[in-house]
């Protein structure tokens, strides 16, 4: 059956690497909400000006322009067979916004809500120890995933960056607003049984097993030479 995925959990979580995994293993399109607002942004589409206004002023862009703008990607060719949503909703009323949506364009596919939980302690040290090239994009963590060479990007040899929000006081923060939000959307999620909570201090490998168990997904050829191997 056709499904929606929407992955849920804090910064540094690791939902980012599980989503690209997903959207791979079954031909979906991922949506990154904050790609697709900036893609707007850009493009300086009506509801991209509208969001504008309201960035250029410092301030939150409101639920309904994000709502809509869901809304236009969802309906293009590429969902028909579903789709992840990365991230979205992050509140009970970006999450009411979106039943409105699904109701609006007669959406009937399976959703499943996939929450990523793992101790703050260890986003903290996820963060803080994150560092990113400018030039490429490419995510390293100088004690889980270094690069090769130290404070340089495998893919194009740029010197590596960190970004300055990355400290322990602001991502102490961050966090406490992230989960003050969004403690009510996984109760919303929870009650309506489509919440699956994943083990995401585990393995990168451990974490992606988990999610192809709870997403039915079955093993390919490569996968079933492997585990007979095992046996």
């Amino acid at each position: 059956m056709d499904k929606i995925f929407i992955f849920l959990g804090p910064p540094g979580c690791g939902k980012g690497t599980q989503t690209a995994n997903l959207s791979n293993k079954l031909h979906l399109p991922h949506i990154d909400t904050g790609s697709l607002l900036r893609k707007h942004v850009q493009k300086e589409t009506p509801y991209g000006l509208e969001a504008k206004s309201y960035m250029d002023k410092g301030q939150l862009v409101p639920a309904r322009i994000v709502a809509d703008i869901i809304k236009t990607r969802i309906l293009e060719p590429d969902t028909e067979h579903g789709y992840i949503l990365d991230g979205y909703p992050r509140s009970i009323e970006q999450a009411k916004l979106l039943e409105d949506v699904f109701k609006e364009i007669g959406e009937k596919k399976e959703i499943v809500a996939f929450y990523f939980d793992i101790p703050t302690d260890t986003l903290v040290e996820r963060l803080v120890n994150r560092r990113f090239c400018p030039k490429c994009g490419m995510i390293y963590n100088k004690k889980s995933s270094p690069p090769k060479i130290d404070n340089c990007c495998d893919i194009c040899c740029e010197k590596l960056s960190k970004r300055s929000d990355d400290t322990e006081e602001v991502a102490q923060e961050r966090f406490k607003t992230y989960f003050k939000e969004t403690a009510p959307l996984l109760e919303f999620y929870k009650e309506k049984g489509i919440l699956e909570e994943i083990d995401a201090d585990k393995p990168i490998d451990e974490v992606w097993e988990e999610i192809k168990e709870l997403a039915d997904i079955e093993p390919d050829d490569s996968e079933m030479d492997s585990i007979r191997t095992e046996e």
